[in-house]
C-alpha cells in the first residue's frame, strides 16, 4: 500500500515543501532510507544523513531549516518524533490486520465460568481459570495463563507466555509482553529466633489502570494486603521488578533493570532510567527524573533530577563527577607535597640540631 506526501501531510496536519505527489510505501531509519520509504529527523545529530538519504520522504520539525540542498520531500510538523510514532502505529497495524482473526485456537483450557467478550482471540495453549472476565476485542496469544477472578478490560493485548494470577484486575488498552508475571508472591519473610524465616501470605492483588504498556520479562508482585498499582498510562520496560505494594503513578516511564521496592510511590510523569535502585516505603515526587544506575533511599521533591549512586541532585552529582575524574591527579598532587613537606621538614630539623 502506498501513500502520497500530500495524504500523508493531511493526515499529520503537516506542511509539505517539495513534491507533494511523491509516494512512499514503507518506514525507514534517516541513514537506511531508499526510494519509496519516508522517515524522520528529531535528533540534530542525524542532520548529515538528511543531505544523503534516499528516502522519499522525509518529516522534521516546523522550525527546521536545511543548511545543504536536500533531495527529498519535506512534511513539518510540530514534533517530528510523535508523528512518526503513529504512523509507526498504523503501520503495524496494516501489517497484523486479520492475523488473528477472532476465535479460540485449541488446544485450550477455559473454565465454563469464564466470560469472553466479542471479537476475542484465543491463542493455543491458554489456560483460563474460574470467573475471569475478558473484555471486548483482547488478544490473548499462546501459552497464557490467567488466575482466577481475574478481570481483564476491552482492546487488551496479552502476548506469548505471559503468566498473570488470580484476582489481578486489568483496564482498557493494556499491553502486556511475552513473560511477563502479574501478581507474583511479594517478597515477604518474618525472621525468627532460630535464624530461619516464616513466609508472610501475599493477601492482596495487582490493578493496572488504562493505557499501560508492560515490557518482557518484568515482574509485578502482587500486595501483602491491599493492591499493588499501575496507574493509567505509565510505560514500563522490559526486566523490571515491582515489589509489593508499591503505586506507579500515572504516566511514569521505568526503563530495563529498574527494581522498586515494597510500598514505594512513584509519582506520576516521573522517568526512572535503567538499572536504577530504589529502596522501599518511599514517596518519589510527581516529574521526578532519576538518572541511569542510580540508587535512591531517600524520598524526592517533585520534578527534581537525581543521579549517581548513593542519589545526589543533578549539579551536585556533575560537579563530584568533574572531581572525581581528577582524583588520580589529586591523588598526586597531594603525594608530591607530601613529600616537598617531609623534606621541608628534615632541613629545618637539620638546621635545629646544627644550632644546637
Amino acid at each position: 500500500m502506498q501513500f502520497t506526501a500530500k495524504q500523508i501531510s493531511e493526515f499529520l496536519d503537516g506542511a509539505i515543501e517539495g513534491d507533494a505527489t511523491v509516494k512512499v510505501g514503507e518506514l525507514s531509519k534517516i541513514e537506511d532510507g531508499s526510494a519509496g520509504s519516508l522517515c524522520f529527523l528529531s535528533n540534530p545529530k542525524y542532520e548529515s544523513y538528511l543531505y544523503t538519504t534516499k528516502a522519499s520522504v522525509v518529516i522534521v520539525s516546523t522550525d527546521f531549516v536545511p543548511s545543504q540542498p536536500v533531495n527529498c520531500t519535506l512534511i513539518k510538523v510540530k514534533d517530528p518524533y510523535s508523528a512518526f510514532s503513529v504512523l509507526l502505529e498504523k503501520y503495524n497495524e496494516a501489517l497484523n490486520q486479520d492475523k488473528t482473526q477472532a476465535g479460540i485456537t485449541q488446544p485450550c483450557f477455559i473454565h465454563p465460568t469464564a466470560k469472553i467478550g466479542k471479537n476475542v482471540f484465543i491463542g493455543a495453549f491458554c489456560s483460563i481459570d474460574e470467573n475471569v472476565e475478558i473484555g471486548d476485542n483482547c488478544r490473548i496469544y499462546t501459552q497464557i495463563y490467567i488466575g482466577s477472578d481475574t478481570k481483564i478490560g476491552n482492546d487488551c493485548t496479552i502476548y506469548p507466555g505471559v503468566k498473570i494470577y488470580n484476582r489481578t484486575k486489568l483496564g482498557n488498552r493494556v499491553t502486556i509482553h511475552s513473560n511477563a508475571v502479574i501478581g507474583s508472591d511479594g517478597f515477604g519473610f518474618a525472621p525468627q529466633a532460630d535464624g530461619t524465616y516464616n513466609k508472610i501470605a501475599q493477601i492482596g492483588n495487582v490493578i493496572i489502570e488504562d493505557d499501560v504498556e508492560i515490557g518482557a520479562n518484568t515482574t509485578i508482585d502482587r500486595a501483602t494486603m491491599g493492591s499493588t498499582f499501575i496507574r493509567k498510562g505509565a510505560k514500563l520496560d522490559n526486566l523490571i521488578q515491582i515489589a509489593h505494594n508499591v503505586d506507579v503513578g500515572a504516566h511514569a516511564v521505568v526503563a530495563a533493570q529498574s527494581g522498586i521496592s515494597g510500598s514505594t510511590k512513584l509519582g506520576e510523569n516521573s522517568v526512572i532510567g535503567g538499572q536504577v535502585g530504589i529502596a522501599g516505603h518511599l514517596n518519589l515526587g510527581k516529574g521526578t527524573q532519576i538518572g541511569a544506575q542510580a540508587g535512591i533511599n531517600f524520598n524526592t521533591e517533585e520534578n527534581r533530577q537525581w543521579h549517581g549512586s548513593p542519589a545526589q541532585p543533578l549539579k551536585e552529582w556533575m560537579r563530584s563527577t568533574v572531581i572525581f575524574k581528577k582524583l588520580p591527579e589529586v591523588d598526586k598532587r597531594i603525594r608530591d607535597l607530601e613529600a616537598k613537606i617531609a623534606e621541608l621538614t628534615a632541613i629545618i630539623e637539620n638546621i635545629s640540631t646544627i644550632q644546637k
